[in-house]
This record gives C-alpha cells, sequence and structure tokens, in this order.
C-alpha cells in the first residue's frame, strides 16, 4: 500500500498575502509542514502541490517531490475537490494523507498517529476535528443540548469541528465518487479523528499568525520537529 503526503501550496491567498512563505519561528510556514511530514517516517512519498513554481525550491531543498497543478487550480475560485483530484489523477497512491502548511503547530508524532489510524481503518475519508464539549448553536438552533433542560457541560455529547489541518483519502474511491458525478472529499465511510485545539489551528489572517508564533513562545519549542 502506497502513503503518499500532499502539502497544498497555493501562491495567492486573499487574506494573508503569499501565506504559506509567512515566517513562523523564523521560518516559512511551508517548511514546518515539510519537516513533520519527513519526521513521521510513514511515506513513501512527500509532495508539495501548488499552481506556482516558486515552491519547487522547497522541494529540491528538503529533497522531496514537488506536483505544479495547472495554474487555474490556484486561483481563489478553485476548490480543494478539484485539485485533490487533479494530484489523485497524476500522481499514483493508494492512501494520500494531505498536510495543510496553515496548521503548523499540528506536531510530527500527531502526523504520524493520525496516518496510522487511517492505514489500520477501514475509512474512506479520515477528518481531523477539534472536540468541543460545550453547548453549541447553529443558526439559532441548539446542536447538541436542548432548551428543555440545563445539562452540565461535562455530560454533553462533543461537537466535531473540522479542522483541515490533515485529512486522508483512499485514492480509488475519491476518484471513483468524481467521476460518477458524486464528491470525493466526503465519499463512503467517513471517520473523524480529534486533534487539540492548539494542534487544530489554522492560520488564514495575520491575527491567526501572531497567535501561532505567541503559543510557540508560550510552548517553548516548534512544534513541526
Amino acid at each position: 500500500m502506497k502513503t503518499v503526503a500532499m502539502i497544498p501550496a497555493r501562491m495567492g491567498s486573499q487574506r494573508l498575502k503569499k501565506k504559506n512563505l509567512a515566517p513562523l519561528a523564523g521560518q516559512p510556514l511551508i517548511t514546518h509542514a515539510i519537516e513533520k511530514c519527513q519526521a513521521s517516517n510513514l511515506f513513501d512519498e512527500i509532495y508539495i502541490n501548488s499552481e506556482n513554481a516558486e515552491f519547487g525550491q522547497f522541494a529540491d531543498q528538503y529533497g522531496i517531490r514537488f506536483y505544479q497543478r495547472p495554474e487555474e487550480l490556484g486561483n481563489s475560485v478553485a476548490t480543494s475537490e478539484q485539485f485533490v483530484y487533479d494530484f489523485l489523477k497524476n500522481v499514483h497512491c493508494d492512501l494520500l494523507i494531505q498536510v495543510h502548511s496553515i496548521a503548523p503547530l499540528l506536531t510530527a508524532e500527531e502526523v504520524k498517529a493520525f496516518t496510522q489510524a487511517f492505514i489500520a481503518s477501514d475509512a474512506d475519508v479520515i477528518l481531523s476535528c477539534i472536540e468541543d464539549q460545550i453547548e453549541v448553536a447553529y443558526q439559532d438552533e441548539p446542536v447538541n443540548f436542548t432548551f428543555a433542560e440545563k445539562t452540565n457541560s461535562q455530560d454533553l455529547k462533543p461537537t466535531q469541528r473540522v479542522t483541515w489541518s490533515i485529512t486522508g483519502w483512499r485514492a480509488k474511491s475519491y476518484i471513483e465518487a468524481v467521476e460518477s458525478g458524486s464528491i470525493g472529499t466526503y465519499n463512503g465511510k467517513i471517520a473523524f479523528y480529534p486533534v487539540g485545539a492548539i494542534s487544530g489551528h489554522v492560520i488564514k489572517t495575520q491575527e491567526d499568525l501572531n497567535i501561532a508564533e505567541a503559543l510557540l513562545s508560550v510552548l517553548g519549542t516548534s512544534k513541526s520537529a
């Protein structure tokens, strides 16, 4: 069974310019993702997936592979559903683990544990999530509690907030779903894998980046190793 790690890296970003190259703890976000994939020692191949050839230098630097997706799959309109399908049609693998550079506080140990859990499972998709054991409502309606009674928070069923910090797909079922007119991202049997609130912190804005920098200073160590 061939297991491949894929790090998506779009150059154009709306809220934080050149987000994947933004410095955190003295190095670009993209390199944190590369180092944790390498440190996990589980992948047959590691790829950077980008529309911009500039990211190829990081692949060369770390001795990993670079896949240049079509230009139109790198704009703000293109979805991950599209570029993951494109990648799977051009890079052979059985299991694909997407490791987002925008979640730099996810550790190599968590990447390894997530991947091992997926390999051992019969799931077609595994989504990382943060479990929130607190009252949650959606459009003014309770999700995991009721207005009819007051329940202690510790007795509530946790909600599962998808983080996208790390995601796993079986290549065959993903491709089959897309080509049958369905959705590859959510296909077949779907499992959830909880990560901590810190590990699930994703960077989309400068404020998010500042928070990550502050968290690293408190933790006292880089979470990429």
